[in-house]
């Protein structure tokens, strides 16, 4: 491609499936999908935020189907697929966004429960949806998939050691599928990015989390968090686009270099 040609950064009318889209990050990302001119099939686990964000996307003009599913279970991939593929015909990528958590706890005190949520709507949920999506991305001949790590398998953050080895198993799982499929024309992509959960209401205010963030963002890089539209979306997009065609079983550090305080 010549430097005067067009970049081939345009997303419309491609088919996306956002997992985890109804809040934070993946609110961000299911925004600016929609912008970019995607049909968009949109999971969460809650009914109200998923109504929100259907009005949301229909006060766009954004073409849109939602969804309640587990991504821990199987059959629950396998039916977001087939009702994405009935809406819409196709389906050219996969942002495996979603992800339970827990509360911050060490180690010692980690229980089976614990650990089993992580990774069941981790690596293990992030597995069943691109196993899911396979089929037909292979017929296609072209696919791309967004999965989602997190600095943390990198930094040993203290209490968070389930969090953190599940999200490095899906680092594992993404270079494995690029390795595999890549000869399909399905590139498998990881993004970190910023924690933006100090953004959610559930944390309150001057609470000993709360502070935590703000002690590392005072010491960032950037000096400020990321913004999931303007900073951590358009990522995703990029790597949805075919100006990305030539990246697979990366890990993107979409952090404002927060890496670097390791």
């Amino acid at each position: 491609m010549g430097v005067n040609q067009e970049v081939a950064t345009n997303l419309s009318g491609q088919s996306v499936i956002v997992t985890g889209g109804t809040r934070g990050i993946g609110l961000g990302i299911v925004r600016v999908l929609g912008r970019a001119g995607c049909q968009l099939m949109v999971t969460g686990r809650k009914p109200e935020r998923l109504e929100a964000v259907a009005k949301e996307l229909s006060d766009a003009g954004v073409p849109h189907r939602t969804m309640q599913a587990n991504v821990g279970e199987v059959a629950s991939s396998a039916e977001v697929v087939e009702a994405t593929l009935d809406a819409f015909g196709r389906i050219d990528g996969l942002v495996a966004n979603a992800q339970s958590f827990r509360p911050v706890t060490n180690l010692e005190h980690v229980t089976e429960s614990d650990f089993d949520l992580v990774l069941e709507t981790g690596p293990k949920g992030t597995l069943f949806l691109m196993q899911a999506v396979l089929p037909t991305m292979r017929e296609a001949g072209r696919g791309r998939i967004v999965t989602f790590g997190s600095s943390m398998g990198n930094t040993g953050v203290p209490g968070y050691g389930p969090y953190s080895a599940a999200k490095e198993a899906v680092r594992s799982l993404t270079r494995t599928a690029a390795r595999e499929w890549g000869r399909y024309g399905i590139t498998v992509n990881c993004v970190c990015p910023a924690s933006v959960a100090h953004r959610m209401p559930v944390m309150e205010e001057n609470s000993e989390r709360a502070r935590a963030f703000a002690e590392m963002y005072a010491d960032h890089p950037l000096g400020r968090d990321g913004d999931p539209e303007e900073d951590i979306a358009p990522v995703v997009a990029f790597l949805l686009s075919d100006a990305s065609q030539y990246m697979t079983g990366q890990t993107f550090m979409v952090d404002g270099g927060g890496i670097m305080r390791a």
